[in-house]
């Protein structure tokens, strides 16, 4: 069976004739079921919008990132009493980075899309997959529009920057005619300057400017968290039955994947402490966002498994009997064996049972004697 093929009911493939449905308008809400596959149509008449306003954003996000940056921003460079640098922590030499920022980006992308895709191999669906897809893109693409609209218009000093400035303080007169007039050699002391007494590159000036928030931090948070809470549902880490430990550890591993990556940038001082956590705050909101947009909940373990529907509402309370209510890759505590409501109808598969004798419409879960005598590769 293929993984993304379409599900079958009562054993017969779902046909789809031409007649069956009217001609609709492209864009137009058209109605589909979340157990078989759409054709290519159907599936760009759902999503369709979402593509145009991912290049739109992606369009604005880069603009943004190469242009110069808003502000003029003043600095302090030495005391001229003793020519002590004022600020050393903007005083680090210039590094390469040990993670550029495009091996980031791609990391956290390219990442979540394999371990998304692994899921299948149980899963086989493929609204999961483009509910985790299109989610996990949202989550990317707006945390990096976000963070690049922080830094050109707020930005700050990255701890290389007067090492990139190559500041000469002989530019600062404020003599007529001169480069450097106005707010140079100004403040207390008159220790204060604007980028006009830099002598280094302009390009890596322009980027020394725009320290925070780190965009490294912001998309290893925006695609590892969702990573992390895509795991969790489907692995029911934290639901009603007691689940093995290895599925702790890859709950929290993309959690470490971001932690590295966004601490490496201290190492090769390219960014302070608060530009990682400024960063790693907006990539981790964006995540969660993103998949509350997509999934029926974050952290309910009855249903945060669950993709959902564009067009037709998720009725909380009946997540037993819902479309993709199977949709988990464990088959632990009876997760992923219960059929959704289409299946039951054709094969007579009745309601279970779960704690306290109620009903488990909240809750696919199978009685604890069913798994006497399973298999042990079952119970992963």
């Amino acid at each position: 069976m293929a993984i993304f093929g379409r599900r079958r009911q009562n054993g017969v493939a779902p046909v789809t004739t031409k007649h069956a449905r009217p001609r609709r308008r492209f864009g137009s809400s058209e109605p589909y079921t979340m157990m078989s596959r759409p054709t290519f149509g159907q599936w760009l008449k759902a999503t369709w919008l979402d593509i145009l306003t991912m290049i739109f954003l992606g369009a604005v996000g880069l603009g943004v990132y190469f242009a110069h940056p808003a502000p003029t921003r003043s600095f302090a460079v030495t005391f001229p009493s003793d020519g002590e640098v004022v600020y050393p922590q903007f005083a680090y030499p210039l590094r390469k980075e040990i993670i550029p920022i495009w091996l980031a980006a791609l990391l956290a992308a390219l990442i979540p899309i394999v371990v998304i895709l692994f899921m299948q191999i149980r899963i086989r669906s493929f609204w999961d997959v483009n509910n985790a897809i299109m989610g996990l893109l949202y989550s990317l693409i707006t945390a990096a529009v976000f963070q690049v609209f922080v830094k050109w218009l707020i930005g700050g000093l990255r701890p290389h920057f007067l090492d990139v400035c190559k500041p000469d303080l002989s530019r600062a007169s404020n003599a007529p005619g001169v480069v450097g007039a106005g707010l140079n050699g100004v403040g207390f002391k008159q220790i204060y300057f604007t980028r006009e007494i830099c002598t280094g590159d302009p390009d890596e000036i322009d980027d020394s400017l725009e320290s925070m928030p780190s965009g490294h931090a912001t998309a290893a948070f925006a695609g590892f968290i969702f990573l992390a809470l895509y795991l969790n549902a489907k692995l029911k880490v934290f639901s009603n039955y007691h689940p093995a430990m290895w599925k702790l550890a890859a709950v929290y591993s993309p959690v470490l994947g971001a932690c590295l990556i966004s601490g490496a940038l201290t190492i090769d001082e390219f960014h302070h402490w608060y530009d990682i956590t400024a960063g790693g705050v907006i990539g981790t909101i964006m995540a969660f966002s993103a998949y509350r947009m997509t999934y029926a909940s974050i952290w309910d373990w009855r249903w945060n498994h669950i993709p959902l529907n564009r067009i037709s509402g998720f009725q909380f309370g009946h997540g037993g009997e819902a479309e993709l209510g199977d949709a988990t890759f464990t088959r632990r505590g009876g997760w992923g064996r219960i059929k959704s409501s289409h299946t039951k109808e054709h094969h007579g598969i009745g309601g279970t049972h779960g704690v306290m004798g109620n009903s488990t419409r909240g809750a696919p879960v199978a009685p604890v004697a069913a798994h006497r005598g399973a298999r042990g590769d079952d119970l992963v």
